[in-house]
């Protein structure tokens, strides 16, 4: 019935019809569900499955795992607050909870999956929301296709938020990481910061209490619930903050934090998914591993008797804050990311060198994973530019060899 439809308003978008300035729309709408009108008749060129619609497809498919926990885990920590006194009743969440019938219990599975999407998905939809119309204006000024670029975007910027944070700010974020992050360089495929990631750091300078590591549920709210987070607590006490928590409840997920980024787990399970289908580069996860491993080996060895963060090991760091998150979904992007094989090994071990030295020489931004993508998002075409560079004259002294 939907085909038909489409089918019987075709004309009025086409060349001469009364909606032809609305096509690049329609022909979303129409590709998005169905397989596009024109394909190459006849085999003259060599061709792939993969496009961009399927290659953001799987990517959505991969972060179905971090979507799941990101509900549970929000609703768990808010049962969890509820249950020790510390949360407020009064939120419109807890009492649409109430009209439900249904308990504040931790270990009530449903009432904990229900209470998170009623933090998540209001979050979820106002960012498909806002950047969906900024993708269809600049579509319509720029008569090209809208594109599916968004997909990803639009599911990742929720993941990397504070339960609770006001929708507001969750507009103006989205609004920044669309139109700055990507949009003002042409579009998809042709920004050099990751759009993600350049909203949720315009929220982190702008907004600092509502994105600080403080705070973890109910962000905004006048009596909302504080209490640091385990990133926070490392960056001030070292090993000592996480003395009564256990990796595997960390690694896990089970733990307070942005709402997409507890779960190494669930990041690890769509890392598989991605480096199966090619998507995500294993070689540039492998190198943040890598540069982790060894910037935080090398801080331990140093040792420091003023910082207590010296002292935290590598597979803390993995699991803490949006380690694993990044990794996975931020430093892989790839359009900001190294381009050359050789130059995704340098720039994986970057970002994990970054990462570490961001989090424990700089107290003030413990969460280092978003500074370190972005700075070596805005260095990838260097690293590249020298990565070739260094090829030719490899191959310009082979061949002038007798």
């Amino acid at each position: 019935m939907l085909r038909r439809l489409l089918d019987g308003v075709a004309p009025r978008f086409h060349k001469g019809g009364s909606l032809e300035r609305f096509y690049p729309l329609y022909e979303a709408v129409d590709t998005f569900l169905y397989t596009p009108g024109m394909v190459t008749e006849g085999p003259s060129h060599v061709r792939d499955a993969i496009d961009l619609k399927r290659i953001m497809s799987l990517v959505v498919v991969s972060l179905l795992g971090t979507v799941a926990m990101a509900i549970y885990n929000t609703g768990l920590q808010a049962h969890r607050a509820i249950e020790a006194g510390a949360a407020p009743r009064d939120t419109w969440q807890t009492q649409a909870m109430e009209w439900l019938g249904l308990s504040f219990a931790s270990g009530d599975l449903v009432a904990c999956l229900v209470h998170g999407a009623l933090y998540f998905v209001p979050v979820l939809l106002t960012t498909y929301t806002v950047g969906g119309l900024w993708e269809g204006l600049f579509a319509q000024v720029r008569r090209h296709e809208l594109n599916e670029g968004f997909l990803v975007t639009g599911l990742l910027i929720p993941l990397t938020l504070p339960a609770g944070i006001p929708l507001w700010q969750v507009a103006l974020g989205t609004s920044f990481g669309v139109v700055i992050g990507k949009e003002i360089f042409g579009g998809t495929g042709m920004n050099i910061l990751n759009p993600a990631l350049t909203a949720r750091a315009f929220l982190f300078f702008a907004y600092p209490a509502e994105m600080s590591g403080n705070i973890w549920v109910a962000a905004g709210v006048a009596d909302g619930v504080t209490g640091a987070t385990l990133l926070a607590g490392a960056s001030e006490q070292g090993m000592a903050a996480l003395a009564d928590v256990s990796w595997w409840d960390a690694f896990l997920g089970f733990v307070p934090g942005s709402m997409g980024e507890t779960s190494a787990l669930a990041c690890l399970l769509g890392a598989v998914l991605l480096v199966v289908t090619g998507i995500g580069s294993w070689r540039v996860m492998l190198g943040v591993a890598i540069g982790t491993v060894a910037a935080a080996a090398l801080l331990n060895g140093v040792g420091s008797v003023t910082n207590p963060y010296f002292a935290v090991p590598f597979w803390w760091h993995m699991v803490l804050g949006g380690w694993a998150f990044g990794t996975v979904y931020m430093a892989t992007d790839p359009v900001t990311a190294a381009q050359t094989d050789t130059g995704r090994w340098v720039f994986g071990a970057l970002v994990g060198v970054l990462t570490v030295l961001i989090r424990v020489i700089n107290p003030a931004y413990p969460e280092g994973m978003m500074l370190a993508i972005l700075f070596m998002n805005v260095f990838a075409p260097t690293i590249d530019f020298f990565v070739v560079r260094a090829n030719v004259e490899r191959r310009r002294r082979r061949v002038s060899l007798p």
